[in-house]
């Protein structure tokens, strides 16, 4: 690994010493060179001849001794050519010159960039004590097949139910699916639910957290079927979740189908993983009993409610599909 640690270096170096020049650089040289090489037929190297020369390069200048670096693939990107390399079972990305006389240890991919630290924003304000207010606003993000997405709502429920309309309680969804159709498709219909008949979501979540079955639940609590499946064609055009999963192109650097419904939200308060708690506009991290969440939501009114003196269980409850408790704190997400 001390191969894969130096090339690791020089791109850490890059980025945090030498970033406003090297990124002015990147952006003169990516340029001109789209317009030099793609706009007039000047001689190129072919993508077996730049991977050659790619390999050779960094193996006689960037590597420590006995260290090797493996060019997996060499592809045309904005006008480089972009390099993928594994070096110590890691793999990174560089770029040169379609000539072969210029080479980049990494490139900043400024949409994500952006995103990035818009995140990195909102989780430095995590775990701050959440602002009050007359009626707290509650939103825990999940995916509806994570067990500790599934472990926090069976938390929180005992919660929503003590406080009612004391609080604004939201689920909401992490906005990327990791486990498959079957998440895709309870986000979406639990998302419905809430839309059309929010005050069954609670008793429907309950059923559903016992055994994953949400066809018995759909029974049980009487959801209308048909506002139900309007309201899910609905949204999946407007949000193209379907075939967005579909569709591999759409996921961009991701290795997950996009969920967006609530992407904006996502964004805004650096969501990265299942569960979120987010109280008043802040990131909270909690244990997942019901009393640790009844006490930071309590926390954020400006006058507690009587029914805040209530006990509730400090019993961690299992995660996943299930009744029943786990030793200790809980601290696993999906991410």
């Amino acid at each position: 690994m001390t191969g894969g640690k130096n090339y690791l270096k020089i791109k850490n170096d890059f980025v945090e010493k030498i970033w406003p020049w090297a990124a002015l650089a990147i952006v003169v040289v990516a340029t001109g060179a789209y317009y030099f090489y793609g706009q007039k037929a000047t001689p190129s190297l072919t993508l077996d001849q730049a991977k050659i020369k790619a390999g050779d390069f960094i193996n006689k200048n960037l590597m420590n001794e006995g260290s090797a670096a493996t060019v997996k693939q060499v592809t045309e990107e904005s006008g480089l050519y972009k390099i993928t390399l594994n070096v110590g079972g890691q793999e990174y990305t560089s770029f040169m010159t379609r000539d072969g006389k210029k080479f980049f240890t990494t490139g900043i991919d400024i949409e994500t960039f952006q995103k990035q630290k818009t995140g990195t924003a909102a989780t430095a304000q995590q775990n701050q004590p959440a602002p009050k207010t007359e009626k707290p606003s509650v939103e825990l993000f999940v995916m509806s097949y994570c067990p500790y997405g599934t472990q926090a709502e069976k938390g929180i429920l005992p919660v929503v139910d003590l406080l009612g309309n004391k609080i604004d309680f939201k689920l909401k969804f992490v906005n990327y699916l990791m486990h498959g159709e079957p998440e895709m498709l309870e986000n979406l219909r639990q998302y419905c639910i809430e839309t059309q008949e929010p005050q069954k979501l609670n008793n429907y979540l309950k059923c559903f957290l016992k055994e994953g079955n949400y066809q018995s639940c759909l029974t049980s609590e009487k959801i209308n079927a048909t506002k139900l499946a309007s309201c899910e064609k609905t949204t999946d055009a407007q949000f193209k979740i379907k075939q967005s999963f579909q569709d591999k192109a759409s996921w961009g650097n991701s290795a997950y189908p996009p969920f967006l419904i609530f992407d904006a939200d996502n964004t805004k308060y650096g969501v990265h993983g299942s569960p979120t708690l987010v109280i008043n506009g802040a990131t909270i991290s909690v244990s997942r009993d019901s009393d640790s969440f009844k006490k930071a939501i309590c926390a954020a009114f400006t006058k507690e409610p009587e029914a805040c003196k209530t006990v509730l269980s400090s019993a961690v409850p299992s995660s996943g599909f299930g009744e029943g408790a786990v030793a200790g704190s809980a601290t696993g997400s999906c991410n």
